[in-house]
């Protein structure tokens, strides 16, 4: 049995984080000490190492969930986590061709920018009206999430 503590320094996650995945139910419910303190098994510390790597590569909880739920049921064929990663694959590749665009725009801002004054800065003149760029890259939310 593991402290929160324990369990976050083995796992890389943060004492909120593990709190907050138990409030939403990707933990399930610790066993509590006499005095009320949380202790983890095993079980629980390799459901929460599976979770953390599977937000290392860039899954939403809500995948995870489903992930967790398909590994609880080890006889079920894998063609459902098989889509789930492929929606995630789709996902990384359209973020990586959004992030390609940004980058090659910048790079065209800085290589048509040879003022020595802000009043003639094309990097400022860019910002400030965005037909001037050469590809439409406005922001969704998947960018810059709240």
């Amino acid at each position: 049995m593991f402290p929160i503590g324990r369990l976050a320094k083995a796992t890389g996650v943060k004492v909120p984080t593990i709190r907050y995945y138990e409030q939403i139910g990707l933990l399930p419910a610790p066993e509590r000490t006499a005095g009320n303190q949380r202790l983890y098994t095993q079980a629980t510390l390799e459901r929460l190492a599976f979770i953390r790597h599977a937000r290392d590569l860039g899954f939403p909880l809500e995948a995870i969930r489903e992930l967790l739920s398909l590994s609880d049921d080890p006889a079920r064929p894998c063609a459902a986590a098989d889509e789930i990663a492929r929606r995630q694959l789709a996902a990384v590749e359209a973020r990586i061709a959004r992030l390609t665009v940004l980058r090659d725009e910048l790079r065209r801002m800085l290589d048509h920018c040879a003022s020595d004054t802000i009043a003639a800065c094309r990097v400022i003149e860019v910002l400030g009206d965005h037909r001037l760029c050469a590809h439409d890259h406005g922001a969704t939310e998947a960018d810059h999430p709240t």
